[in-house]
């Protein structure tokens, strides 16, 4: 549940619920809210809740396991052509893809 991996990551960083209301403009009830579930942040303030926990608001609302986007303008072409043929399969695919992948890695031709 997000609400969890708000309280996580806010307390991963060290900073209180009165620290982060600060920053996001809101009370310390709304932050409280958040963590619990009983309200959502607004896309602005999730926006700004991504910026502040270092995490991408995919990880903060548990749609990615991954904590920080790719950054794209960092892979060279061979790169870029993979993600995208990737995105392109079915999940059953994905699986063959990344077991495939598995085993080229595993082999330790290089």
């Amino acid at each position: 549940m997000y609400p969890n991996r708000i309280r996580e990551l806010r307390i991963e960083k060290g900073i209180t619920q009165i620290a982060l209301s600060i920053e996001l403009e809101v009370t310390q009830e709304t932050i409280s809210a958040y963590e619990t579930g009983k309200n959502l942040p607004s896309t602005s303030n999730l926006l700004k809740l991504s910026r502040i926990l270092s995490a991408s608001m995919d990880y903060i609302l548990m749609m990615s396991p991954i904590r920080t986007p790719i950054d794209t303008s960092t892979m060279v072409n061979d790169e870029r052509r993979l993600l995208t043929y990737f995105r392109m399969l079915g999940n059953v695919q994905k699986e063959k893809a990344l077991s495939y992948l598995q085993g080229l890695c595993d082999s330790g031709d290089r």
